[in-house]
């Protein structure tokens, strides 16, 4: 059920400890928003001169107030920190906010003072916000604790950040987006993200989670909390481009950034992840508009080419499908548009507007019936007509027919919206003419910018969309439970890991000396590989040598290599048949905050030059593995190409799916990868494998 928070967002009393008739600190702001409540619960205003503060009489310590304090505001030098932390709870607190700053951020020694207050803090059964936090408000329980106003409404905002709030709060007025709660995360030595997030899911009162965060703490329970919240969250969050493995030994760990980590657990928690404030804003007022859809193809329709065109580039690089409408559909549209409409997709009034305003709306009923089309993207000239500051036609004496013609078509747009529930969203030159106006009320979501639109739409549909309405998302694949430590990561101990969780590899013998080099080759027949071992690089290093045909052949390139890399060991192989394969790489790279972060891609000596990879949290399941296989650019691949056959795409998922468990039930190991992991018209088989430990 997670931490109760009761006391922190409803207390039935609040004291203020730092509250000053002086502007320039903060216990001021946070004493005067505290007042603006007086009748919903006490407040009391502690300062240790006495005196009155904003007019009310300050008591000198929480223990002259005379009664208990459920939840307390500490906002004092650092010096006098502890000290009021321990009066709050001796006096009953079960709720600190702690505005004190000069603690984690400050260096080991603050560390070490922040961890024996959460420890003091949680020993009591209270819980803490901070330190050097800004405050908490609550809109539904009329709790204002935080130095800014935040108009009400629907969206729990926990931030890191004070002036990206203010900034969230003013660009979301237009979209008459408001705020159930606002949260300064602070430190969180107690009560943290992943808290909050569970605790937001389950208030009645907030519709959507978003969050700026710099340190998430624990990743994959922010993931997990998030992927369970039935409720969209949305997060902004900084530092993802930089290269989290600088000095990473493999592939993998040399391939994941932390972008990279972040991405793949928002794709897969069905958290929408933003790179700015602005798109955060277009996000939620997306959210909180109409209904949502799983199905990602979309009609573009406009009145001008232009448009249409920029429109239709922009929804592709949102990750909208913009496929051309089916003869049905094109049938239909002919029937209410003019000869030289445009109905593939875009779709083009060319002009028809100027005609006939309704034509927008016949239009739109037309595409939002169409069984080809999941949702819509309107953009270009709506809402000029009805504009009082311009319009085709705003002077002339047509111009007021058009615009009685405009509103009366988006009256009718809302009217096919709510017969087909299915998304739709208007880019417009004119977003708060009268007509604009009517859509946004309805819940269409209206942008002047067409990028703006295009994500916008882009939150509204896909897997996880859909999800936050009807439930559908999947649930996190669990870690599994950690197995005995591998304390050898040598070639074989690794292939012996993974060939215990079901990896299929090709008969292999590690050799010291020619002796056993002959014994080996004499257990399999040719061709064979040999490899150098204790090599991390093998093939960069020369220590890789293929299609030996025999045990002669074999011989020879075992005395040139031992003599020119001088391995102490090396491993002696079956070559696998490569003929129709593609090899793919799989591996594991273990993050510091989100734990196991588990990479597929193309695969051999070229995988650092192609790129061609995607990301998700390991354990990965076979059917997502095939998802992301599906989804690299190379994927065409695996269908065939120029005579060559299918490979076996599902027999590489199952194979993905044990890689990633082996590595995420070994916490020991940073690095896992296979590369390449042959797959083949009748299977899969991993060609070499290595680990590194922590």
């Amino acid at each position: 059920m997670g931490r109760d928070l009761t006391s922190l967002f409803d207390p039935a009393s609040v004291a203020v400890v730092g509250a000053s008739d002086d502007p320039a600190k903060y216990g001021h702001a946070v004493a005067s928003q505290a007042l603006r409540a007086p009748g919903r619960r006490p407040v009391h205003l502690v300062n240790r001169r006495g005196g009155t503060v904003l007019g009310r009489t300050a008591a000198t310590s929480l223990s002259a107030i005379g009664e208990p304090v459920e939840l307390v505001v500490v906002s004092v030098p650092g010096a006098g920190f502890e000290a009021a932390v321990d009066e709050a709870l001796a006096c009953g607190a079960k709720a600190i906010v702690a505005i004190t700053a000069g603690f984690a951020e400050a260096g080991p020694a603050g560390l070490a003072r922040q961890r024996a207050v959460a420890d003091r803090v949680r020993a009591a059964g209270a819980v803490l916000v901070g330190p050097n936090c800004l405050g908490i408000a609550d809109n539904t329980t009329e709790l204002y604790l935080a130095s800014d106003r935040f108009a009400p409404g629907g969206v729990a905002l926990l931030s890191q950040s004070g002036n990206l709030a203010l900034e969230l709060q003013l660009r979301g007025e237009p979209y008459g987006l408001g705020f159930s709660r606002f949260v300064s995360l602070g430190n969180q030595a107690d009560v943290t993200l992943v808290d909050l997030v569970e605790d937001c899911a389950r208030h009645r009162a907030t519709s959507a989670i978003a969050v700026y965060a710099e340190d998430f703490g624990d990743g994959r329970a922010f993931a997990a909390a998030a992927a369970a919240a039935g409720k969209p969250v949305v997060l902004l969050t900084a530092g993802r481009g930089s290269a989290s493995a600088r000095s990473a030994q493999s592939h993998t760990g040399a391939l994941t950034t932390s972008a990279d980590v972040v991405s793949a657990a928002c794709r897969d928690a069905g958290v929408e992840l933003v790179r700015t404030p602005r798109e955060m804003t277009v996000v939620l007022a997306a959210l909180a508009a109409g209904p949502r859809t799983a199905g990602r193809r979309t009609a573009v329709f406009t009145d001008g080419g232009g448009h249409g065109a920029v429109a239709a580039d922009a929804a592709e690089d949102a990750g909208l499908d913009v496929p051309e409408l089916g003869a049905r559909t094109q049938e239909r549209l002919r029937s209410v548009l003019w000869e030289q409409s445009s109905v593939g997709n875009p779709v083009d009034l060319a002009g028809m507007g100027e005609q006939r305003p309704l034509s927008y709306a016949d239009t739109v009923g037309e595409l939002l019936a169409g069984e080809e089309v999941d949702a819509v993207l309107m953009t270009g000239y709506f809402g000029g007509y009805a504009a009082s500051d311009g319009g085709l036609g705003g002077g002339a004496a047509g111009g007021s027919v058009l615009a009685e013609g405009e509103t009366r078509a988006a009256k009718e747009i809302v009217a096919h919206l709510a017969a087909a529930a299915k998304p739709l969203v208007v880019q417009s030159m004119y977003p708060r003419s009268a007509s604009c106006r009517v859509l946004a009320e309805a819940g269409v979501p209206v942008f002047s910018a067409t990028e703006d639109a295009a994500r916008a739409l882009a939150a509204m549909t896909g897997r996880a969309a859909a999800g936050r309405g009807g439930g559908a998302l999947p649930p996190l694949p669990p870690l599994p439970p950690a197995a005995a430590p591998l304390r050898d990561p040598g070639y074989h101990a690794v292939r012996a890991l993974l060939a215990d969780a079901g990896v299929p590899f090709p008969p292999a013998r590690e050799v010291t000396d020619e002796a056993g080099l002959l014994a080996a080759a004499a257990e399999f027949e040719g061709p064979y590989v040999l490899k150098a071992l204790h090599l991390l690089h093998k093939s960069d290093a020369g220590g890789v040598a293929l299609r030996l045909a025999d045990r002669a052949a074999l011989l020879a390139a075992y005395r040139e290599m031992r003599a020119r890399l001088g391995a102490p060991a090396h491993s002696v192989e079956a070559m696998a048949d490569l003929t129709d394969g593609v090899e793919l790489i799989v591996g594991v790279n273990r993050d510091p905050r989100f734990g196991p972060v588990a990479m597929v891609g193309l695969g051999g000596v070229l995988t650092e030059t192609l790129r061609d990879v995607a990301f998700a949290l390991a354990p990965v399941p076979a059917g997502r593995a095939e998802e992301l296989l599906r989804g690299l650019r190379s994927a065409a691949l695996l269908d065939g190409v120029r005579g060559r056959p299918a490979v076996d795409v599902a027999a590489a998922a199952a194979v993905v799916e044990r890689i990633t468990a082996a590595a995420a039930a070994h916490p020991e190991i940073a690095e896992l990868e296979v590369n390449p992991l042959l797959i083949r018209p009748d299977g899969a088989l991993a060609l070499d494998a290595r680990a590194v430990l922590h």
